[in-house]
């Protein structure tokens, strides 16, 4: 019975310090993250993306929005509250000839670090339904989805005409 016992811890022993003397996997060096977009550097890539949707709008062309805009995206306006579908059927039926527009006053508020809120100012110059476009402060929330930013909220309040 000793005997056994002795030949189990040997062969104990033996697989033990075999496993000791195996070399260590050295793990293979993971791909270095991208480093972090300053406030700046994001700041000048949703204004660019919100400055291409004006141009789709400008031009009558859905597909920016239908690239641009979140699934579940929210637009609310004097005419209400709408969706991603309402806006691009908008798009295409619009009663808006818009010649040109400039936006302006550019500001981002970081709300986390995948949730970006954009405000700015935009003039154009056009009519919808025969009204001219007035001026607007607007904002959007944008948020980060797989890796990329995506207008999530659209919201416009119409700047009075001076008297």
């Amino acid at each position: 019975m000793k005997k056994h016992l002795l030949l189990a811890a040997s062969i104990l022993l033996l697989f033990a310090s075999v496993c000791f003397a195996q070399p260590q996997a050295t793990p293979s060096p993971s791909p270095k993250p991208k480093p972090a977009m300053t406030k700046a550097q994001l700041l000048k890539k949703l204004s660019a993306a919100e400055t291409k949707l004006w141009e789709a709008w400008k031009n009558n062309d859905v597909k920016p929005f239908n690239a641009a805009l979140a699934a579940d995206f929210v637009l609310v306006t004097a005419a209400g509250v709408s969706g991603k579908n309402d806006v691009v059927k908008f798009i295409t039926s619009m009663p808006c000839e818009v010649k040109s527009f400039k936006l302006s006053d550019w500001k981002l508020t970081m709300i986390n670090s995948g949730t970006a809120f954009l405000t700015y100012k935009g003039t154009a110059d056009g009519t919808c339904g025969g009204t001219a476009i007035p001026v607007t402060w607007a904002s959007s929330v944008f948020v980060n989805r797989g890796g990329k930013w995506l207008a999530f909220s659209h919201q416009e309040t119409a700047v009075p005409p001076a008297k």
